[in-house]
């Protein structure tokens, strides 16, 4: 009788590999949990890291642009519309951080053993995710104390944001993770995009208020000013711009696609170049 034996192949075509990554479900689970873990390991405040840092930049920017500059945001208070941008920018910005950086960090399980590769970026986005829950809490604490009031269309407005948020990071997190094994330069220059990026986004100034069309539009390429203009129009009871949402998510397609199948090309010799 004849051993039997597995033989693993890369994707082949334009594969995505998601019914792997489906056969494989549960290790999503055991390396978030290893990840949250490691994470808040020995820390004396532990998870409330992910709520001082929205709370400390809203103090910031509240007492420089509200008061000094006078940004015009509607009916939102200005500390719970600044509050409500960073939540969503520190899901993103945590996700494609980790996600660029998971690759490396696993670099020893990766040498070992086989398992879809793409759980890794995918696990420390879930991380980043957990971390974003705690901060949500937070800024309906926030409303409240502001009586701002949220309409029922955050049921639908809410989610839709998130999941936005979190499609272009994994598309964007996966790419840069099979960059930075390669060309470790990536590391470095990653927090500098990021940083530029955040000044491109619609977190301390509504979008509306740029005169040019041109620029508006270009700035709503950006995924995570979609992700806000759904993120805030419960709150300041309006509907979020068409054109603005649907050039984000174009973009946040096109980044998560791409992003994804990249990975998933170069894949195949992760283990050799690690």
């Amino acid at each position: 009788m004849e051993t039997p034996q597995t033989i693993i192949k890369p994707p082949s075509g334009i594969s995505l590999g998601l019914r792997e990554l489906w056969q494989h479900r549960e290790l999503f689970y055991f390396f978030t949990w290893r990840d949250v873990k490691v994470k808040y390991k020995q820390t004396y405040l532990g998870i409330l890291w992910a709520i001082l840092q929205p709370l400390g930049l809203m103090v910031i920017f509240t007492f420089i642009f509200s008061r000094t500059l006078k940004i015009t945001t509607g009916t939102i208070p200005y500390p719970v519309f600044v509050l409500s941008g960073l939540i969503i920018w520190n899901l993103f910005y945590s996700s494609v951080s980790h996600a660029a950086e998971s690759m490396i960090q696993n670099a020893t399980i990766i040498r070992r053993i086989y398992f879809p590769r793409l759980i890794i970026p995918g696990s420390s986005i879930l991380v980043s995710l957990f971390d974003f829950i705690m901060a949500f809490i937070i800024f309906l604490v926030f409303v409240v104390i502001y009586k701002q009031s949220i309409g029922w269309s955050a049921i639908l407005y809410f989610p839709a944001g998130i999941l936005l948020i979190l499609v272009s990071a994994l598309g964007i997190g996966s790419f840069l993770a099979a960059l930075n094994l390669k060309f470790r330069d990536f590391r470095y220059a990653l927090p500098f995009l990021l940083q530029m990026l955040f000044f491109a986004s619609q977190i301390i100034y509504p979008l509306q208020t740029i005169q040019q069309t041109w620029l508006k539009y270009l700035l709503a390429l950006n995924p995570v000013n979609g992700a806000i203009e759904l993120f805030r129009a419960p709150i300041a009871g309006i509907y979020p711009d068409a054109t603005i949402l649907l050039l984000s998510i174009f973009s946040s397609l096109l980044f998560s696609i791409t992003g994804i199948f990249y990975f998933r090309k170069t894949e195949s010799y992760f283990a050799d170049i690690i």
